[in-house]
């Protein structure tokens, strides 16, 4: 039995020789009933798993766990069995979401090091998925699956300290030296990919979960400039004088409400100097969202830290640009804003001239996200921008049709559409259509000025994605609204409770 590669805050190649806590085996219902000669994890230890089976205190479901101790069996204290599809079902998906469990489970064992023997499934040839996939989805359910959000606690950083360090992948079968060397390689390249991803994740998971105190629009521009130099980018920010001397009403208006002045965030990325093409990332940065003189209700507003949750998404797209280095051109765009009442507040009735000099009637001050992200489109697109693609947290809405569990997208442009949507079955992050039918653009029709800023509640979710797919300037456009899967309030297998970093990926897949 050999390793392939290790995972860890210390990465090492010969994990073989290191010694582990946990050794992880996942197990089909079809494995249960028909098991191989060659065995899983030893004898007894087998014996005893055929033996819950008999008794169906284990099924093999997928993500169902059980743990045994080895007591001495085995040099690791413990075999954690965990349930994954049959080899000819089995899904990248499948593998991830099986990750995650048996992260969780080792969490709870307080294993340090495990050591993941692959499953069967990768060696018989009826895999859907390459060595490189099944390798990124393992190393991206381990990732996400350990996570642990970030609190204020006196005993936090203890308990940040107590996790799973270190994983590594060990094939079960023997294979000849070039064939080896190969698929060592693939997981290599695969587990590389999947580490730089699911940590951009927990990057922005850990920026969505800051509470508004500790990020305002100015600490969230600091916080973007700190990561963009890092990798050596150009950043731009905005400050609120340049962005009213730049026309940039929407985002003016919205922010000028609050003692924290707005801020417009912009991180160029060339990685393909002589391309014409590049993409523009805008990401909503409303750090705190009161709904402004159209006040929210007070139950659950504390959760409107998330209100910058597409913010968070394009900077952890930005640190996987910074990290692979494709070859492509892209602009990250963040119009930042508090959303407050004071006596400096944007009013029900005001007009506001956009940076594109688009008159708009405010008819709903907690329509804000759209405002700047209006202006955020803009401003992507005089620095260059030839397609757009903007993630927010737009929306009550969407959740009234999709819940917590898709992401509702709108476009202009069904090829881009279709490859965000195909971006996103390769992530495990679900993406819905929804509709942009003329009818729902007239809802935005004003008596005072050129557009208002919101319409009939029924169809809000698209009604807000048209206005801001107005100033797109008919470049190709796709709107994802995040407004029910930014935070959770219960984890769900990789998902967490909290800020999830949702985006992230699916748009890591697109462009990377």
């Amino acid at each position: 039995m050999s390793a392939l590669f290790t995972y860890g805050l210390k990465e090492q190649t010969n994990a073989a020789d290191a010694p582990f806590d946990v050794v992880v085996s996942f197990i089909s219902k079809e494995e249960l009933k028909k098991p191989s000669a060659a065995g899983w994890v030893h004898p007894q230890l087998d014996e005893a798993l055929r033996q819950h089976a008999e008794k169906e205190l284990f099924k093999g479901d997928p993500r169902e766990t059980l743990v045994l101790p080895t007591l001495g069996l085995l040099p690791e204290s413990h075999v954690l069995f965990v349930g994954i599809a049959s080899s000819d079902h089995l899904t990248v998906d499948g593998l991830r979401d099986a990750a995650a469990a048996a992260a969780k489970a080792a969490k709870r064992l307080k294993a340090v090091a495990i050591k993941q023997l692959l499953p069967q499934a990768l060696s018989v040839g009826t895999a859907v998925f390459t060595v490189s996939q099944a390798a990124q989805a393992m190393t991206e359910g381990y990732v996400m699956g350990l996570y642990t959000r970030k609190t204020a606690k006196k005993n936090d950083a203890r308990k940040q300290s107590q996790t799973v360090s270190r994983v590594a992948f060990a094939r079960t079968e023997t294979m000849p030296e070039p064939l080896a060397a190969a698929a060592s390689e693939q997981w290599a390249c695969g587990i590389r990919r999947g580490k730089v991803f699911a940590e951009s994740v927990l990057y922005a998971r850990d920026l969505t979960n800051l509470p508004g105190d500790r990020l305002t629009p100015a600490k969230l521009a600091e916080e973007a400039e700190t990561l963009a130099k890092g990798y050596g980018l150009k950043v731009e920010i905005l400050d609120e004088k340049t962005c009213e001397e730049q026309g940039m009403g929407g985002l003016i208006g919205v922010g000028k409400g609050s003692i924290h002045p707005p801020r417009m965030i912009v991180i160029h990325y060339e990685g393909a100097p002589g391309q014409e093409e590049k993409m523009g990332l805008i990401g909503k940065g409303i750090t705190f969202d009161t709904g402004g003189i159209s006040l929210k209700k007070g139950l659950g507003m504390e959760e409107m830290i998330s209100d910058m949750g597409g913010a968070a998404a394009v900077l952890g797209v930005l640190r996987i640009l910074g990290e692979l280095r494709p070859q492509i051109n892209a602009v990250i765009v963040i119009p930042t804003a508090e959303n407050m009442p004071s006596d400096r507040a944007m009013k029900p009735g005001d007009v506001l001239t956009m940076m594109n000099g688009t008159t708009v009637e405010v008819v709903n001050t907690d329509a804000e996200g759209r405002l700047v992200l209006a202006d955020g489109l803009t401003t992507a697109i005089r620095r260059g921008a030839t397609k757009l693609i903007d993630v927010a947290t737009l929306t009550g809405a969407v959740m009234v049709t999709l819940g917590d569990v898709a992401t509702g997208v709108l476009t202009n442009d069904e090829a881009l559409q279709q490859q965000v949507i195909l971006a996103s079955k390769r992530a495990g992050e679900r993406v819905w259509p929804l509709p942009a039918y003329p009818e729902f653009r007239r809802q935005l029709d004003s008596d005072a000025a050129d557009m208002k800023n919101g319409g009939n509640r029924f169809g809000g979710a698209s009604i807000g994605g048209l206005f801001i797919g107005a100033f797109a300037e008919e470049k190709p456009w796709v709107h994802l609204d995040i407004g029910g899967t930014a935070w959770l309030e219960r984890e769900r297998s990789w998902e967490v409770k909290g800020g999830t970093g949702v985006m992230v990926r699916t748009l890591g897949e697109l462009l990377v």
